[in-house]
């Protein structure tokens, strides 16, 4: 789990514009997936355990 520090500092922005998404399981700014709400490290780690309904590894 993130700290909530870095949460808590994204609310209390002066500009609300400037907020970043930040993953929920690691609190990554960059590589933010919206639709899932994680970092792409985190997306594919749950994606092959198979905890992330819907996804699954491509093959062809």
């Amino acid at each position: 789990m993130a700290k909530k520090c870095m949460f808590t500092r994204e609310k209390r922005r002066k500009y609300p514009t400037r907020v970043r998404n930040r993953c929920r399981k690691c609190g990554r700014p960059r590589g933010y997936m919206r639709r899932f709400g994680l970092c792409r490290i985190c997306f594919r780690e749950l994606a092959n355990q198979g905890r992330i309904p819907g996804v699954y590894k491509s093959s062809w």
